[in-house]
């Protein structure tokens, strides 16, 4: 037992950034029957995800959103590639929870509360200096493409027109532009 841990040791004192880099392997192993190594999977990826819904969505919406995920990465363990990180698998169906329990909200008209984790315009500011970096480090097509249409709010066809791009380049742009943002925000998380 103990040579399970050193390796986690050995690891760390490394300097390696991503903490998570073990979740692949304890996937793989969990995969294969041992229950341990699912178990603690499933811990750890609990707490990232507490952490990842504490800063979208109101307190009494966290912990069911981290439930919901847990059930979807049981449900579609099977298909995530055991030789890639899991991180970025998880976060993309955190986000699909994410979105998914916005609209619940919506559908249930729940009000923010008034002591929300936004106590000022700072985050607004932060935010959005923040997209105006990661689009800055984008082509110029893909960043124009994304703030027609996923900011300014533009049809493909009318991002197209304003553009001269065709419609599925306009749309090959935001897919790749919003892929790379999201490469960028998940090493700025790190």
């Amino acid at each position: 037992m103990t040579s399970k841990v050193k390796p986690a040791r050995r690891r760390a004192s490394a300097g390696t950034t991503d903490k998570t880099a073990h979740w692949a392997a304890l996937m793989a192993r969990g995969r294969a029957g041992d229950a341990r190594a699912y178990d603690a999977l499933l811990g750890e990826t609990a707490v990232w995800l507490g952490r990842y819904f504490q800063r979208r969505l109101p307190a009494a919406h966290v912990e069911d959103a981290v439930q919901e995920t847990l059930i979807a990465l049981h449900h579609r363990r099977h298909d995530f590639d055991c030789s890639q990180p899991l991180r970025p698998w998880l976060a993309a169906i955190a986000r699909f929870k994410w979105v998914d329990r916005l609209r619940l909200m919506e559908r249930e008209k729940t009000p923010v509360p008034c002591d929300s984790h936004v106590a000022s315009h700072e985050i607004d500011v932060l935010s959005c200096h923040a997209v105006s970096g990661l689009l800055g480090q984008l082509r110029p097509a893909q960043a124009e493409a994304i703030r027609l249409v996923k900011i300014d709010g533009l049809s493909i066809m009318e991002a197209s027109a304003a553009t001269g791009q065709s419609q599925s380049l306009i749309k090959i742009n935001i897919h790749r532009g919003l892929k790379r943002m999201a490469a960028g925000c998940l090493a700025l998380a790190d």
